[in-house]
């Protein structure tokens, strides 16, 4: 079945000189040493009552003024995130950060983004009110020097003035690539399940509510019934293969309106168990009823893990399960509950094969219409929300001349062997390009398989070289698209993961070129 990212903003300070910026110095140092916490020293474990007193504390006790060092490699705000972190992990010695050459920083590793100490004050301090807050080391004894001073305030002024653009487009990246680790570390987490199992079976019936209402009205299953592709398909399978299904008992796992377990009944099967939770299941029982099969499907209203069979057994399970990008939904996990509880030795789940494919797009005006579109919206720029439609997966039709690559398979799944942990994985891919042209978006898709048992077997494709499907595809644009060749190997690796707050939602990054992108499809 198939039903049917947050704009980031910075405030850039205010820039002042002279006794305007002295005041407000002076006032953000005051109001810090008011309200902050206890405070570690990066050197030592003593514990100061302010991010000053650790920094006059560095430079008496430790002799480093760690702003010489932000000054002096010409730190932005990642940069000293960085640096704090690297001297909490490694408890390097002052002085080895003194010797540090204009080169190659230790701290360059993005494995230093990770805090060190939770709330630490250190993270929390912004580099250039470090330097813009700094006294100066001696105090002016004319008004020659006391002028010297404030024009070099001035003219430091003036320099962020010029920077403050290109400040922000890099504090915008920043923030992205913290979003992206971030992301990474959610993705990672220890969840203390193995594999996040029975995610969808441990969610309560009002945290899936929303699922299975959206399920209950009719329209969605009329366009899935208007499928000819999918609603044929299975069809073919059962009327073409009555062996198969001659005096068995089938299971049919998210029945809907009963198409499937009423194809399963006229192929010969001796009992068809239809389950579903959603409402549609009444509309069901009239459809059961005005066809005269009553006799040999029985409706049962609930979740299949929630319910127990008037069976102890089943020979076959069949089900639709299949969302965007095969495994939005996750009603696969619910397929394979039934499996292992109800599925006798020998049985078999259909469709029994499935595996999922990518392929690049070239096409630049698609991109345009969802990427560009933001730099000019009437007049008014929205640049921001770049990054926040990126993040989002987008199921549409592909048209097939805009593919650029030749077809890969990622994953590959056997429904009556498969297991819950291997519904998240990780994969690498190649694709080998067909044109020399730009690659904007990397395209997803499935293929269904009816095999196992089947002396006519059946599959069909949602892919967009053929007859279009209600899945159509799943597109995942490139933040920025690439150049290619033709006969060229774009080598590429996947990372496909349930969201852990809503297990029927997933996340999908894709690391191409080393640029590693998430999107999400919920």
């Amino acid at each position: 079945m198939a039903a049917s990212a947050d704009p980031l903003a910075d405030e850039m300070p205010e820039l002042s000189d002279g006794e305007e910026e002295d005041c407000e110095d002076e006032e953000q140092w005051q109001w810090m040493e008011e309200d902050a916490q206890t405070v570690t020293c990066l050197f030592c474990d003593r514990q100061l009552s302010s991010v000053p007193a650790v920094l006059q504390h560095c430079s008496d006790e430790h002799r480093l003024r760690l702003t010489d060092i932000v000054r002096k490699h010409g730190l932005d705000d990642y940069g000293y995130i960085k640096m704090i972190n690297f001297i909490r992990s490694t408890k390097c010695a002052p002085s080895s950060l003194s010797e540090l050459s204009d080169g190659l920083l230790p701290w360059e590793s993005e494995d230093f983004l990770r805090p060190v100490l939770q709330d630490d004050l250190m993270l929390q301090t912004d580099p250039e009110e470090l330097l813009s807050g700094e006294a100066p080391s001696a105090c002016p004894s004319s008004n020659t020097e006391a002028y010297n001073v404030l024009l070099l305030r001035a003219q430091a002024a003036e320099e962020r003035a010029h920077s403050s653009e290109d400040a922000l487009a890099r504090a915008m990246e920043d923030l992205h690539k913290l979003k992206i680790l971030s992301q990474d570390l959610v993705l990672n987490a220890d969840t203390g399940k193995p594999g996040n199992l029975c995610a969808v079976a441990e969610l309560r019936e009002d945290e899936d509510e929303a699922y299975f209402s959206s399920y209950g009205h009719y329209s969605i299953h009329e366009e899935m019934l208007k499928d000819k592709v999918r609603t044929e398909s299975y069809r073919d399978f059962m009327y073409s293969n009555p062996d198969v299904f001659r005096d068995k008992v089938v299971l049919d796992v998210g029945c809907g309106t009963g198409i499937l377990s009423m194809f399963a009944a006229s192929a010969g099967a001796k009992q068809v168990i239809a389950v579903d939770q959603s409402d549609i299941v009444y509309q069901a029982m009239d459809i059961i009823r005005s066809n005269q099969l009553e006799d040999k499907i029985t409706l049962i209203k609930g979740r299949i893990e929630d319910i127990k069979l008037p069976v102890e057994k089943v020979d076959i399970i069949i089900s639709e399960w299949m969302g965007y990008f095969l495994l939005f939904e996750s009603m696969l996990d619910s397929v394979v509950y039934a499996r292992d509880l109800y599925l006798s030795d020998g049985g078999s789940v259909y469709p029994d094969l499935c595996n999922i494919s990518l392929a690049a797009v070239g096409d630049q005006q698609k991109h345009s219409d969802h990427v560009a579109f933001w730099d000019n919206v009437h007049g008014f720029k929205m640049s921001c929300m770049k990054k926040a439609v990126l993040q989002e997966a987008l199921v549409e039709a592909v048209k097939a001349d805009t593919l650029i690559s030749e077809p890969t398979v990622i994953q590959t799944i056997d429904c009556n062997r498969v297991c819950l942990s291997e519904l998240e994985f990780t994969t690498d891919f190649c694709l080998k390009m067909t044109k020399t042209t730009i690659c904007t978006a990397i395209v997803g898709y499935f293929d269904i398989f009816f095999d196992k048992g089947c002396n006519n077997k059946v599959m069909f494709s949602t892919g967009p070289q053929v007859t279009k499907t209600h899945w159509k595809q799943t597109v995942f644009l490139l933040e920025r698209p690439t150049s290619v060749q033709a006969g060229e190997e774009l080598q590429g690796k996947i990372f496909v993961r349930k969201n852990k707050k809503d297990p029927r939602a997933l996340w999908v990054t894709i690391d191409l070129q080393d640029r590693k992108q998430t999107y999400s499809l919920q």
